[in-house]
């Protein structure tokens, strides 16, 4: 599309939602196919710019401390999976379980595209073996390995609602990274899966991505200091052929993992001498699933730091824009993330632990939100749309986004999000697909061709 239709598309798009045309004037002419944005707007600098004391503390880390606690002890959809009792109810197992893995409750179809029958669903179902439960459950600490898939039930088959769209598999729920505690409370028929706890989620995942330890051995190294948080999108430890549990292995951001102070320095790492990286020490399971620790190295150029960064409206906006052009991955599927993952790992690297879907999120009784409900009318929802600031999460049903800042007055997001609908200046929309982690603005987004995204604002999170 020539540039200059861009500014007449954006006009056309104000023009056409009542009470947006005098909001502010269009944007500069773009270069990037996308209305309203510019090729200049795909750099934090540009933002972070624009931003009043960009790099002031929004909270310390005492009061970070504060938050995470106030979410462990209200939000129900965090476990605090250090103060489990030696022994679990049946029914308090069943509870972890129920959430995540009903009987589906419409059609689903394979990765041909091929209905899925009911005997294949009925096969799943029975390979959860909830019926195998016993009164009373011991729970079994221990650490993730790899980054692994969370699953709604004990199987890897992918499913899907539409027999022509594979992106989003609905039995695929979130994921674990490695040196994630927890706790499992359930194995499969077929010895394949764990159900397991984890601060933040509980589902399935595949049983040789967990290794066994004391619940000492597991929060110690949890614990443990010094340390490194991954501050990059998703590096990997070194290449080694002598470890390969721990070779190219995935690090998210906001992963905080324990320096190995054990060895000598200058004493080789996994055939390599370690001067140019950090020395990480991992958790690997071993034939009978034990959990223990080998070095692995990190190199000194990927993006990591030596405690959580500050959280300042800079950082939210350096690190969201590190998952700039991302794939979408639901419940971070294809080694990416969804809109909650995006905007939790965000915040993860600077040490807040949100809850892990937008549902929660938005809701979250640990979490400072301002509600809307059908009694809020449009122009209530604009102002609030024009008072929103850097770090604000905005929610509709299913959907984040993360304020960046403005443009002449426009509020401006990053989202992870399949794509985005907009008028054309008729009463048809424009539909284009992104699929990716996306700077977008934020008032011309459509729901439908008579509803808008902020029509659709369900809570506005100030993580404050």
């Amino acid at each position: 599309m020539p540039l200059f239709r861009h500014r007449l598309l954006f006009a056309a798009l104000l023009a056409g939602f009542p009470g947006m045309a005098s909001l502010a004037s269009p944007p500069p002419i773009v270069d990037t196919g996308i209305p309203g944005v510019t090729d200049a707007q795909l750099s934090p600098d540009w933002w972070i710019a624009r931003v009043p004391d960009a790099d002031r503390v929004v909270l310390d880390a005492p009061a970070i401390a504060a938050l995470n606690d106030k979410l462990r002890r209200l939000d129900p959809s965090m476990h605090d999976i250090r103060h489990l009792p030696s022994s679990l109810t049946r029914d308090q197992v069943m509870v972890w379980i129920d959430k995540v893995s009903q009987r589906p409750a419409r059609a689903l179809f394979d990765a041909k595209g091929q209905s899925l029958p009911a005997s294949a669903i009925d096969s799943i179902l029975a390979n959860d073996a909830t019926n195998a439960i016993p009164s009373e459950v011991t729970p079994r600490y221990g650490m993730a390995v790899r980054r692994a898939p969370l699953r709604s039930h004990a199987t890897d088959a992918r499913v899907f609602t539409q027999p022509v769209d594979t992106d989003i598999d609905r039995f695929q729920e979130s994921a674990l990274f490695p040196g994630d505690p927890v706790v499992v409370v359930h194995s499969s028929a077929d010895g394949r899966w764990v159900f397991a706890v984890s601060a933040r989620y509980a589902a399935w995942t595949p049983a040789e991505a967990i290794a066994y330890g004391t619940t000492a051995q597991v929060f110690a190294h949890a614990d443990a200091t010094p340390f490194r948080v991954i501050t990059g999108a998703a590096p990997h430890t070194v290449f080694t052929p002598e470890a390969p549990a721990l070779s190219e292995l995935q690090l998210d951001m906001g992963t905080r993992i324990p320096l190995d102070t054990s060895l000598s320095p200058g004493q080789p790492v996994n055939g390599q001498h370690p001067y140019t990286s950090w020395v990480l020490s991992l958790p690997v399971r071993d034939a009978q699933g034990a959990l223990s620790f080998r070095p692995a190295l990190l190199q000194r150029n990927q993006p990591s730091e030596a405690d959580y960064l500050p959280l300042t409206r800079a950082n939210v906006i350096r690190q969201a824009f590190r998952f700039l052009g991302e794939r979408y991955g639901w419940g971070h599927d294809f080694n990416g993330r969804d809109c909650s993952g995006f905007v939790s790992d965000v915040y993860r690297s600077m040490g807040v632990q949100m809850p892990r879907n937008t549902g929660d999120q938005a809701s979250s009784p640990g979490l400072s939100h301002t509600a809307y409900t059908p009694k809020d009318g449009h122009d209530a929802r604009v102002a609030a749309a024009m008072a929103l600031e850097v770090g604000d999460l905005v929610y509709i049903p299913g959907h984040v986004m993360m304020v960046i800042g403005k443009v002449d007055g426009q509020p401006y997001v990053i989202h992870d999000v399949g794509g985005i609908s907009l008028r054309d200046g008729t009463t048809s929309l424009r539909r284009i697909k992104l699929n990716e982690v996306s700077v977008t603005p934020l008032l011309p987004l459509m729901f439908d061709k008579d509803t808008s995204f902020v029509d659709r604002m369900t809570s506005i999170v100030r993580i404050r």
